[in-house]
């Protein structure tokens, strides 16, 4: 009788456990141009807190934000911009409100061509005849560096050259492989561990010309509420801060 016991016992513990590290683990949208800082957050994250498990799920905002509400299993999603959280929420999926997490910073970008004497001089280098851009209708990035453009007038005289992205690492890649000369990406991409010794030259747009873009998230409705909340709470916290500034990213 008490082997029976005994048995029961650790079958139900075992399912006990099972079940506590399910409901651990969260699936994150994430935007593409979080890849490597988020996966850094990730790995310090797993270290604190045994037994959680996440997936990311990298994209263009856009992208993403027409995933969840046609009903993709996503727990965080953690835009590139403001306006696509919203969306979500408004559409029914977001759990609460969103908030924003980080900004990012735009720089202009090149493996060959010196762009320190900023946008203008570099895009009338007769060097340059491709210009990477992520899509503005689902990349925030991508719309940011646009309406740079169309700013400083210069859009419609640089337009057909520009090889548009799908998001902002394929842009960043554009740049990388010499499929365009110059480039409009995160800095956050040239900043990253991976790109250390083939960093090229970059051009980080001032304020005046591309304010640092607010990136929000949201934890969406669904059984890891509470994973998710607790996720994005300590990527918001103190303990996340030294990380995003690493990556070229500014926390308020």
């Amino acid at each position: 009788m008490r082997k029976i016991f005994k048995f029961v016992l650790v079958v139900a513990l075992m399912l006990t456990s099972g079940f506590s590290f399910a409901a651990d683990k969260i699936t994150i949208a994430a935007a593409a141009n979080l890849r490597y800082v988020l996966e850094e957050l990730k790995q310090q994250y797993l270290k604190e807190n045994k037994g959680a498990e996440i997936e990311i799920v990298f994209g263009a905002s856009g992208t993403l934000t027409q995933q969840i509400v046609n009903g993709a299993n996503f727990d965080l999603f953690l835009a590139a911009n403001t306006k696509f959280p919203e969306e979500v929420i408004a559409k029914g999926f977001g759990e609460g409100s969103s908030a924003i997490y980080c900004y990012g910073k735009v720089a202009l970008w090149s493996m060959s061509i010196d762009v320190k004497k900023g946008i203008k001089a570099t895009l009338s280098n007769p060097k340059v005849n491709r210009i990477a851009v992520a899509n503005p209708k689902l990349a925030p990035y991508g719309k940011n560096a646009v309406e740079t453009l169309q700013k400083l007038g210069l859009y419609e005289t640089v337009e057909p050259k520009i090889v548009w992205g799908e998001n902002i690492n394929q842009t960043a890649q554009f740049v990388s492989t010499g499929n365009a000369q110059v480039g409009f990406v995160a800095l956050s991409t040239i900043l990253a561990p991976e790109m250390k010794g083939k960093q090229g030259k970059y051009y980080i747009l001032k304020n005046e010309e591309c304010q640092p873009i607010a990136q929000a998230g949201v934890v969406i409705k669904g059984k890891n509420t509470a994973a998710a909340d607790k996720f994005f709470k300590y990527i918001t916290s103190s303990k996340a801060t030294a990380i995003w500034k690493k990556h070229g990213y500014e926390v308020k």
